[in-house]
């Protein structure tokens, strides 16, 4: 079994910047040279996000609404009492959301859906230099 582990780099602008990593991925699993196997995509930070979506402005428009109504900026977090950092809605949200996405690998591809993208979230409340750490494993 190979095992083959990489990383991205990029730096977002912060408050939900949503960055579609979908060809990065490719190329690691390519440089893997698995042709059956898994990629796990992970961000190791709090305020980060990996998860899928159909990479379209008007969509990630909806995405960046939906995450204000359902975890909206302007609450009294306790986070804030604490560390004065103002970004308690945006750890909550990235709990919520979560941290890795697992894709399955058959011929040496992912097997995404047609209109499915790999996307990075920031949801931190300033510019970040961000990693993602793609690990393949497989045959």
């Amino acid at each position: 079994m190979v095992h083959y582990t990489d990383e991205i780099k990029f730096k977002t602008k912060g408050e939900v910047t949503i960055k579609d990593i979908t060809s990065e991925v490719a190329k690691v699993i390519k440089a893997s040279k698995v042709r059956h196997g898994t990629v796990t995509v992970f961000h190791p930070g709090s305020t980060g996000v990996i998860s899928t979506i159909e990479y379209e402005p008007g969509l990630v428009q909806d995405l960046e609404e939906a995450l204000e109504r359902l975890f909206p900026k302007d609450l009294n977090y306790k986070h804030h009492l604490k560390w004065s950092d103002g970004n308690g809605h945006s750890h909550i949200r990235a709990t919520f959301l979560g941290p890795s996405l697992v894709v399955p690998i058959i011929d040496g591809a992912m097997t995404l859906g047609q209109w499915q993208q790999i996307i990075f979230i920031d949801l931190d409340v300033r510019p970040r230099e961000r990693k993602v750490i793609v690990q393949v494993m497989g045959e």
